[in-house]
């Protein structure tokens, strides 16, 4: 199915994204801005991934960066500039037919809607993870393991004093990590575009409907509220109460902290850009991938970064089980950075994702 997206599309692909962000995937009034814009300067396709032959070439579109560091900047020309970088250093005769996001979010949702409306390439209705994550290659199809594949990424980013571009080509976790430290240069955000692969590819091993999904989700939220929220998502609102301890620093270009509520439970979320761990009178309740996302009292999602000390916020969790999530969510080895970071394990086994 092909379709032409429209502003209520808009409103609720961010919306429904900002809640599938699970405390990361960028921020709402970026994410409405960037939508807005899309539709100002042309008319982006929403392209179901059966309109592709399988042999098409797609690539991920995505930002790369610590939500709370201090000057992330990224100009819609550079979104422009990231997708000709990565186009400049593909081999001839296997242009891109489309584009895909990296995953949902407040801002990620909408990943690609712009330089769609500019170039006429359709966006897939699909996101390498159907949720927001924290790190790149959790991101990249679990293409890490596919012997052999050489990851391609175009990134540019930062303001006149600290503005980088470039194109890095090799192993991915090497060029991950490049593209990672180039964020930080840039002052924490860098735009990308990433990981060529075939559409059969992406299908087989990313999000099919992801960005469907979001919007469904957003028009729940926006006509019913967190309650909708939790019906459609077959979750529960977990806790409510003041944040009494709240704390974020950026390590390796990802904000990392907790948010510590005065309820009962004395209930402890822990981050990493997004949600990683739940817990409650000492016992663990939850964990990545499960979603967690906190509302404040107009009962709006705020991500990890925008939570303050004093804030009264409730927080919802919906198991992963009802989530369109990618293989690379059931990838013990993709959460060893985590873990390390947090000092906790909570890798889950290595299966096959069940989706909803």
């Amino acid at each position: 199915m092909k379709r032409k997206l429209n502003s209520e599309d808009l409103h609720a692909a961010v919306w429904g994204g900002a809640i599938l962000g699970g405390g990361g995937g960028g921020f709402i009034e970026s994410g409405m801005r960037n939508a807005r814009l899309a539709l100002e300067v042309g008319t982006p396709e929403l392209w179901s991934v059966d309109e592709f032959g399988d042999d098409a070439y797609t690539a991920t579109v995505a930002m790369v960066g610590a939500p709370a560091a201090p000057h992330p900047h990224v100009r819609p020309a550079m979104l422009l500039r990231v997708l000709e970088l990565l186009q400049g250093a593909l081999p001839a005769g296997r242009p891109l037919v489309a584009l895909h996001t990296n995953e949902n979010g407040a801002e990620t949702t909408v990943n690609g809607w712009f330089q769609a409306a500019i170039t006429g390439l359709p966006v897939i209705d699909l996101a390498c993870n159907g949720r927001a994550h924290p790190t790149s290659q959790m991101g990249a199809l679990g293409l890490h393991a596919e012997s052999g594949y050489l990851s391609v990424q175009g990134y540019a980013g930062g303001d006149d004093s600290r503005y980088v571009e470039g194109v890095v080509s090799g192993r991915l976790d090497k060029t991950s990590a490049m593209v990672r430290r180039a964020s930080v240069e840039a002052g924490g955000l860098v735009a990308v575009a990433r990981n060529p692969v075939s559409v059969g590819y992406a299908k087989q091993h990313g999000a099919p409907g992801a960005i469907s999904h979001a919007i469904v989700l957003g028009r729940q939220y926006l006509a019913g509220g967190l309650e909708a929220v939790a019906d459609f998502l077959g979750g529960r609102v977990v806790a409510e109460g003041t944040v009494v301890e709240y704390g974020c620093e950026q390590q390796e270009g990802l904000d990392l902290g907790v948010v510590r509520l005065d309820d009962a439970d004395g209930t402890m979320l822990r981050f990493i850009n997004e949600y990683m761990l739940l817990d409650q009178d000492g016992q663990r309740v939850a964990s990545f991938p499960d979603l967690l996302m906190t509302f404040n009292e107009a009962g709006e999602p705020i991500v990890s970064a925008h939570v303050r000390k004093g804030m009264r916020i409730r927080v919802l969790l919906a198991p992963a089980a009802r989530l369109l999530l990618s293989r690379t969510m059931f990838m013990p080895e993709l959460y060893r950075p985590l873990e390390a970071s947090l000092g906790e394990s909570f890798a889950p086994g290595a299966r096959e994702p069940a989706i909803a």
